[in-house]
């Protein structure tokens, strides 16, 4: 082979070299250059997207946010206010609604409060009175004990008869019983009532004579009691034809052969001394 074929065969092989390397170079360029692209093609958004934060990080843009933010306060204090003024104004409606209600809505309501109040003060006087009850008949004897109402009027009884009734003959008799039966003020008022008849029963030949017809107990309180007599009086005088008449007998009386009878009426307080049931006041009603 001569040089210069075999200078051609190497030239051939240097140009399907190169032409292999420039189509390997060519096939591989759009893959390198794609990511280049795609940063260029984005980039100008992100430089958009930097522009518009700057922008909105301007005095201008700041301001504008805060004069935003203040009118929708003062639109939320604007609607506050209203809805305080709406429910103010609702009250003060109810209020005149209820200050113009019809007189006779408050007729009704004033007649319904006072039949309450009565109701509560019946109650409450029925209650009071039911103490007052129990209390007067758990202190007063005569209502209880049967036994002690008996021995009261029985011993008052057989004082009564025996200081009210006088003999000229024995004086004596009714001055002792007057001295163990009479106690206190009724000593002087039991001499006071006592003197006319003294006084006349010698002069008349007097006989005074009491008997008690009923008694009733009033009250008896521990050691006291209160007793009303009803007592029938004759007055005998065999000297003259009329007689003196105790100061305890009523004015209606009869008068038969030189006696005179007369009905009397009187109280006595009683006390328990020494045993027994002694007259401490007389009460013979004026």
């Amino acid at each position: 082979m001569s040089a210069t074929t075999r200078h051609l065969i190497n030239r051939q092989r240097r140009l399907a070299a190169t032409a292999n390397t420039t189509a390997s170079r060519t096939a591989s360029a759009p893959r390198t250059a794609t990511p280049s692209r795609t940063r260029e093609a984005a980039a100008p958004k992100d430089r958009e997207q930097a522009s518009e934060r700057d922008r909105d990080r301007t005095p201008e843009r700041t301001r504008d946010r805060i004069r935003g933010r203040d009118k929708g306060r003062a639109r939320d204090r604007t609607r506050d206010s209203t809805a305080e003024a709406a429910t103010a104004a609702s009250a003060e409606a109810h209020a005149r609604s209820r200050r113009r209600l019809p007189s006779g809505t408050v007729l009704i309501s004033a007649l319904t409060l006072l039949t309450v109040l009565l109701g509560c003060f019946a109650a409450w006087a029925a209650g009071k009175a039911s103490a007052l009850h129990d209390s007067a008949a758990t202190g007063n004897s005569a209502l209880t004990d049967t036994a002690r109402t008996s021995d009261v009027k029985g011993t008052v009884a057989q004082a009564v008869n025996a200081v009210f009734s006088y003999d000229y003959a024995d004086p004596a008799r009714t001055d002792d019983a007057a001295k163990r039966l009479l106690t206190g003020q009724a000593v002087q008022q039991y001499a006071t009532m006592i003197a006319e008849v003294k006084k006349q029963a010698p002069v008349q030949k007097l006989v005074l004579t009491t008997t008690v017809t009923d008694t009733g107990v009033e009250t008896i309180d521990g050691d006291r009691a209160r007793v009303l007599v009803f007592a029938d009086q004759s007055n005998t005088a065999t000297a003259a034809s009329t007689a003196a008449s105790a100061t305890t007998s009523t004015p209606d009386s009869a008068t038969s052969a030189g006696t005179t009878y007369a009905a009397a009426m009187f109280a006595v307080d009683v006390v328990r001394q020494d045993g027994t049931w002694k007259i401490a006041a007389i009460d013979t009603f004026g």
